[in-house]
């Protein structure tokens, strides 16, 4: 797949088939991910690939705190600033209008909350996910190597015709993650990323982007 296709056809999935992804395939995609830029060389990821029973079994436990309207787990890092403003917070607002929307929940549905916390914790379906840690020692430079690791994964995985998305959601549910993959405390959760191929005939969300003009300047010639 061409490289700008891959880019171009990467976005959040949030509803995937059932149908089983080949441990090669993740093999070949994470072997080749580890090229992705890393300041120092420290590769500072590291992940676990839960798939089957083991991952069947985090969504249940993940899903019944989900329902039972769990708060969830005290956050090590926020998932946004407190004090957002325009126009991140305009940006943030339709994304989320429009999310509500393809999931078929309506913004003043008070149970709102617990449903779309119930759609995460099962991942959407997936039957791969994959929960990215960085040791706890590792600054903001290292943070910023893992994203571009795992937007290496996502692009990879659309070469693969695979789909992915995303869910910072997971931190949530850190402890139980945790248990689920054994992770030692010296490691902090990042995010979950779900894998799997596309499910049809469900909405499909494309959110929009700001024009280049917004966040990009040309200085010099």
């Amino acid at each position: 797949m061409d490289v700008y296709e891959a880019v171009d056809s990467r976005r959040a999935v949030r509803a995937f088939t059932d149908e089983p992804v080949p441990k090669e395939t993740l093999e070949r995609v994470l072997a080749a991910a580890a090229r992705a830029p890393s300041s120092g060389n420290l590769q500072p990821w590291h992940v676990y690939v839960v798939t089957g029973g083991p991952l069947a079994e985090l969504k249940k436990r993940a899903t019944a705190r989900a329902r039972a309207g769990d708060p969830g787990d005290e956050r090590e890092y926020p998932m946004y600033p407190a004090d957002l403003t325009s126009p991140y917070l305009d940006r943030f607002a339709a994304a989320a209008a429009q999310r509500y929307a393809a999931l078929g929940i309506e913004r003043d549905d008070p149970d709102r909350p617990r449903k779309i916390a119930a759609l995460n914790t099962d991942a959407f379906g997936a039957p791969v996910v994959l929960f990215c840690y960085l040791d706890r020692a590792m600054g903001p430079g290292q943070w910023a190597d893992a994203g571009m690791y795992l937007q290496t994964v996502m692009l990879l995985l659309r070469a693969e015709g695979l789909h992915s998305c995303p869910q910072v959601m997971w931190t949530m549910y850190r402890e139980t993650v945790a248990r689920a993959v054994g992770a030692d405390e010296g490691l902090a959760l990042l995010c979950g990323v779900a894998v799997g191929f596309e499910k049809e005939g469900v909405p499909r969300l494309r959110t929009g982007r700001a024009d280049m003009t917004e966040t990009v300047s040309f200085i010099g010639g």
